[in-house]
């Protein structure tokens, strides 16, 4: 069977190319092993945002006498109600991509996808019967999997990643979280708000510690409020799983030190799903386990592209979204921009939030900029402490010399919604002169964008 393009893989970079190439007049397929939607809207983000809105609702609940509500009894989390609503939002998202791949006439293949020769895919379906199929022009959207550490080996009951954190069936009543990313901090939390006694363990001197080193430390903050754990420059060198709880050697600069705990998850980052996909057999060039492609995400071979977690850049399911519409507009002939990877926000859905976009005030120095530093703490905003939550701040970072926006970063209730702006201005070219020129609504955390750019140039007159 001939198609204009096949897309190998249907999460967020793979089902969007699908469909804008069908919407651009092409004969599509996609190919999916699994579920549709990849492992973001099945087994990652979107459940995950599932069960850290239950903590949230827990939260408020436990502490409503602080708003002025009495609750009658004590609140309890239910582990099992809370997984199925986190599985019915997931399973609701995947019959979304199923609709709008059927109503753009895109052809799902179910199967594993491979490489076979030049602008060929071999189909191996769930009972081993293998199809060909060509395609002028094939693109890869396969993803990431969890990470294992060779002192982690993932068992699936004692030590465990991502996947099966999102459906335990009850509550330990402890556990060790390795690695403090945003997959890490976000169940360490999770699991912290429902009440299990959690030990976060981080390799590097900072939890979140690709974020700016004044967030990071906020969040660790707020993090031990919670009474969480939390042990920096880290790590677990061995797991003894023998006995009824998990006993962690855990290395610090003190020295070792024993941890207890019913579960370990480890959360140490994600590898790439590029081996078994034929690559070899078409000679694909790789660079530690990503594929190297152009700006068009052209791989070397001719008709053959790579998007989303498989090439460079973050593994982030917006990142993949603008690859795969980049890629296909330009094989279909139109004059797309290629995507600014200096910009692309990242988010934590921790309590507080983190969002960042740029240069974080250390990245900036370090590559030349003379920088003015602004900042707005939630303790002066009217919105935060009517919220209930003053915790946080947001911090920009401008060109002394020219007043470009070179960074923003944000911690706090909310701010996931809020850095969308800082995106915006910095694709149109906004400086700190416009910014707080801008009239932004009170009350509103959003305030706190343009506060902290007057604080920048001495104008901030709520500080």
């Amino acid at each position: 069977m001939k198609f204009d393009v096949i897309v190998i893989g249907s999460g967020p970079g793979g089902y969007v190319a699908a469909i804008r190439a069908s919407q651009l007049g092409k004969q599509v397929a996609v190919v999916e092993k699994a579920e549709l939607g990849g492992i973001c809207l099945n087994w990652g983000c979107i459940p995950n945002k599932a069960l850290l809105k239950s903590a949230q609702v827990y939260n408020y609940i436990k502490h409503a006498e602080n708003y002025g509500i009495k609750v009658e009894g004590e609140a309890k989390p239910d582990m099992e109600a809370v997984v199925a609503r986190s599985r019915g939002v997931a399973e609701t998202m995947s019959k979304g991509v199923q609709f709008l791949l059927k109503k753009n006439n895109v052809e799902v293949l179910a199967g594993y996808g491979r490489l076979t020769a030049d602008k060929q895919v071999s189909v191996t379906d769930a009972d081993g019967n293998v199809t060909l199929y060509e395609a002028d022009h094939i693109i890869l959207a396969t993803g990431s999997r969890v990470r294992e550490l060779p002192a982690l080996p993932i068992d699936g009951k004692k030590i465990i990643g991502y996947r099966q954190a999102l459906v335990l069936d009850k509550l330990p009543e402890s556990m060790v979280v390795v690695g403090s990313g945003a997959i890490g901090s976000e169940f360490a939390f999770f699991f912290t708000s429902m009440g299990v006694k959690v030990t976060l363990v981080e390799f590097l001197p900072n939890v979140v510690p690709n974020e700016d080193e004044e967030v990071s430390k906020q969040v660790e903050r707020s993090f031990k409020k919670l009474k969480m754990t939390v042990m920096t420059e880290a790590s677990v060198t061995h797991v003894d799983t023998t006995g009824e709880k998990c006993v962690c050697t855990i290395s610090t600069k003190k020295g070792d030190k024993t941890v207890e705990a019913d579960i370990v998850l480890s959360a140490v980052g994600v590898q790439t799903n590029i081996d078994d996909l034929g690559l070899e057999t078409l000679g694909i060039a790789t660079e530690r386990g990503k594929i190297n492609v152009d700006e068009w995400y052209r791989t070397n071979v001719p008709g053959i592209y790579a998007i989303g977690d498989i090439v460079h850049g973050p593994a982030l399911a917006h990142k993949a979204d603008h690859e795969a519409t980049i890629c296909v507009e330009k094989l279909c002939g139109l004059d797309p921009k290629p995507l600014n990877y200096a910009n692309i926000p990242g988010c934590t859905y921790t309590t507080p939030e983190i969002a960042s976009v740029g240069l974080s005030e250390a990245k900036a120095i370090a590559a030349g900029y003379e920088v003015k530093i602004g900042k707005f703490p939630f303790t002066a905003s009217g919105k935060a402490t009517a919220a209930g939550n003053k915790d946080g701040f947001i911090k920009v970072v401008f060109d002394a010399k020219t007043g470009d926006w070179l960074g923003c970063h944000m911690v706090g209730d909310n701010v996931t919604e809020m850095v969308a702006a800082a995106v915006l201005c910095r694709e149109l070219g906004a400086k700190g002169e416009d910014i707080i020129h801008a009239v932004f609504p009170h009350p509103t955390m959003s305030e706190g964008l343009m506060e902290a750019a007057a604080a920048a140039f001495g104008e901030c007159v709520h500080l």
